[in-house]
């Protein structure tokens, strides 16, 4: 029985070739959409869950009431990781880490930059990072150790092996000696480093981290086995209490979150986590079980508008006592059969596509092709693929009277129609959820990227100050405003796009001892407001011409109103003990990511040293303004000024947007797959609606035929053919529009600056969904209108 239902299958399939094209490629497509999605959605799930102890790996967060509104972060003191694991019992080891910079290393002739970070000595027990070389408990003891990737072990020692015990030097400035050696990190790791420094010498070398009213890095705490977060969080909440002075109007708390959840909610909302990118994995997660919905849709409406090619079958089957079970599991085991030969095409077009992919999403993801787990998968994904799509069809024509179907006569049922009516109903209610929804992240994008920031990213240039350069400062600024191009030269700590160290070290005349507040800050040179191409709306820029600008402050407006100055400059200020002058106040500018609210910053003139582990960081970057159209003749001349003054370093270089580019990253892949998989979606739907239009064609062949006869044009004939189909659109379009405008509003809500959603972007959507569905229908219309009469009246 098995192998004659088979026989059976494999000869309907032959026989019907354009049509078992259409459902096999449909089903296809929605099998490797959904498949590539859920590789996806593993991938993003999988990110930091490797570590052994992730189970009790935690992110200390601190929430912060202040002035009316309540703000949350990863940034702590950095004092907090020792002092939690020196009064908490329940704490087994902690580790401060420090932001991630990219640094100048150089072993006898050989110089290259690396990206690392600052971490405490419990760093590699508390996370499963192997190690080639040293042990977990020594490689971050002493100040002078340094722990290094494999690949930086390589490219400077030789070997993992060669490069332990041996000295590299930081910055031209100080050797270290390296302590240990780590496996190079694997791509679902969210946190990037091939070097990690020891604590005590960063916060040696950067003495505000000693003060508890400063922010900055990140605190992870191990528990021991068997204790309780939720305990342990109820004890920690107030423990900044003791540590710093509050009132009324400000107090800070701290809460815990496990390491391996914080890739995907990282979004801080009310001083709560409440999202992050597990936003985008819901929402693909959705596309995907939406994508093969629509392919299992296209297939029952196919099946069933072909079903009179099959009348004279089920007919003589039932005739010669085929019960309906036995018609059902023929039917049903078809639609797995063409399931299972989807699923294989479906997979050879994953393999052909994840390069592609790879690159779109900036992923390594790889096939598992070796594990039985993910075959097991793939084949119950394509068993239930095939079940959903061949039980309607299955039930449908299985249902058929036997003496009808024998005399020719397809029975129908308003009931039926009605439900193949609302399967492409709620086709086209996706696609057009899909349309909307692309055509609002891609405003959002471009909103980001035409927005402005206050200052000019474009022709600004970011040069690294290390190496010789640190001394030579002046120097080079002079050097570089007289080569051609060059217009403008400053210098800061950190980038314009992200200014996040935070300190309540603020005091000034008149401050309400009942409020305490948090400012940004940063330190930058003279010419800063010039360079950046900022707005002054009171006072100057840091200039030479006033030696006492070296303990003076330029505030953006948003610090100024915290103040609560009415005309600020000429006032005084205390920074850290340090009493000086608000010399100027620029108009707000972004200085961190559009998904924030602009925050009270306050820029001081740099003065601090270019010695220790951390100069390069304290000296920052030279910031220059290039002309419009010379910036090859300028990058140019500035490489040679670099190799006159600091020889021994390689001459680098970032622009400014491109590094503003890079925030958003995440957003533009989310659009870039949102129009690739909204366009296949819209492409299924597409073949769902050609199949309804067939089956109706084929309903109306004699009266359209007729029709004809009594002198109907063609284009009436089309409106007869397509006003149902319209009808279902338009029905789709009203139920779309509302769960759209929700489900983007919402998303819309992480954005602190956003674009709107206009009327016009749903006009366009209804538009588009009529101009495909249109096209569609015409293609099956214009073949019925175009019939032979004689042959389509001939049976009657």
């Amino acid at each position: 029985m098995l192998r004659s239902h088979f026989r059976i299958a494999t000869r309907n399939l032959w026989k019907h070739k354009g049509f078992s094209i259409i459902n096999i490629a449909g089903l296809t497509l929605g099998i490797a959409c959904s498949l590539l999605i859920f590789l996806w959605v593993q991938d993003e799930r999988s990110v930091d869950a490797f570590h052994a102890n992730s189970t009790q790996i935690y992110s200390v967060y601190k929430r912060l009431y202040h002035e009316g509104s309540i703000d949350g972060g990863y940034q702590t003191p950095g004092l907090l990781a020792e002092e939690l694991k020196r009064t908490m019992p329940e704490i087994e080891k902690a580790s401060g880490l420090g932001w991630a910079s990219t640094k100048a290393f150089a072993s006898g002739d050989k110089i290259q930059r690396e990206e690392g970070r600052a971490a405490g000595a419990d760093f590699f027990e508390i996370f499963s990072y192997p190690l080639l070389e040293g042990s977990a408990r020594e490689a971050l003891n002493a100040p002078e150790n340094i722990a290094i990737s494999r690949k930086m072990a390589t490219a400077f020692f030789g070997s993992p092996e060669k490069a332990m015990h041996q000295t590299i030097r930081y910055d031209n400035r100080t050797d270290f000696t390296v302590s240990a050696v780590f496996e190079d990190l694997p791509a679902n790791a969210s946190q990037r480093f091939d070097f990690l420094l020891n604590w005590e010498a960063m916060k040696k070398e950067n003495s505000w981290l000693l003060d508890w009213g400063n922010n900055g890095p990140e605190t992870i705490i191990m528990l021991r086995p068997g204790a309780s977060a939720a305990l342990l969080e109820q004890k920690i909440v107030s423990f900044l209490r003791t540590y710093n002075r509050e009132n009324p109007g400000y107090h800070a708390e701290l809460g815990l979150q496990r390491y391996d959840e914080r890739y995907l909610h990282s979004r801080f909302e009310n001083g709560k986590i409440s999202g992050g990118r597990i936003t985008y994995v819901k929402l693909f997660s959705l596309v995907a079980v939406f994508i093969l919905l629509i392919a299992c849709i296209n297939f029952m409406n196919l099946t069933t508008a072909r079903s009179a090619n099959r009348l004279k079958e089920i007919g003589v089957r039932k005739a010669m006592g085929a019960v309906r079970g036995q018609l059902v599991r023929q039917f049903i085991g078809e639609a797995v059969l063409i399931a299972f030969l989807a699923g294989i095409l479906a997979l050879l077009l994953v393999i052909l596509v994840l390069p592609a992919f790879n690159q779109l999403t900036s992923k390594a993801i790889v096939l598992p092709l070796r594990q039985p787990l993910f075959w097991i998968s793939l084949a119950g994904l394509t068993l239930f693929t095939g079940v959903i799509a061949g039980s309607y069809p299955a039930l449908f024509l299985s249902s058929f009277n036997p003496v009808k179907v024998l005399k020719g006569q397809l029975q129908q049922k308003g009931s039926s129609l009605w439900l193949r009516k609302g399967l492409v109903t709620f086709q086209f209610t996706l696609s057009i959820i899909l349309i909307i929804s692309t055509i609002l992240v891609s405003r959002q994008i471009h909103f980001i990227q035409a927005a402005k920031l206050g200052y000019d990213r474009e022709n600004l240039v970011y040069i690294p100050v290390e190496g010789d350069l640190a001394a030579q400062k002046t120097v080079f600024k002079q050097e570089a405003l007289q080569l051609p191009g060059v217009m403008a030269v400053s210098q800061m700590l950190g980038s314009p796009t992200d200014l996040s160290l935070q300190t309540n070290g603020v005091e000034w005349e008149g401050r309400d001892p009942n409020v305490k507040s948090y400012f940004n800050h940063s330190t930058v040179g003279y010419d800063f407001v010039k360079t950046m191409h900022l707005q002054l709306t009171a006072g100057r820029d840091f200039s030479r011409d006033f030696a006492t600008d070296s303990v003076s402050y330029v505030l953006n407006e948003t610090a100024a109103k915290k103040i609560g100055f009415k005309e600020p400059v000429g006032q005084q200020l205390s920074f850290w003990g340090k009493k000086g002058q608000i010399i100027g106040v620029v108009k707000d500018f972004h200085f961190q990511s559009l998904h924030k609210q602009i925050e009270p910053l306050i820029l001081r003139l740099d003065h601090s040293r270019v010695s220790g582990i951390f100069g390069t960081f304290q000296a920052g970057s030279f910031l220059v303004r290039i002309q419009p159209g010379k910036t090859r003749q300028a990058l140019s001349a500035l490489e040679k000024l670099h190799q006159q003054l600091n020889p021994r370093y390689p001459f680098s270089y970032q622009f400014s947007d491109l590094e503003y580019d890079r925030l958003y990253k995440s957003e533009q892949v989310i659009g870039r797959l949102s129009v690739i998989f909204a366009v296949l979606a819209i492409f299924i739907s597409c073949l769902g609606l050609l199949g309804l239009s067939v089956f109706t064609a084929e309903q109306k062949t004699k009266e359209i035929s007729i029709r004809k006869v009594l002198g109907a044009s063609s284009l009436s004939l089309f409106r007869v053919l397509s006003a149902d189909f319209m009808s279902l659109v338009g029905i789709a379009f009203l139920i779309a529009v509302p769960l759209a405008w929700y489900a983007m509003h919402q998303w819309l809500q992480q954005f602190a600056y956003k674009t709107s959603i206009s009327w016009w972007t749903f006009a366009l959507s209804g538009l588009l969904a009529v101009m495909i569905a249109l096209g569609t229908v015409s293609i099956q219309a214009i073949r019925t209108i175009n019939i032979n009469l004689i042959k389509s009246l001939r049976g009657e």
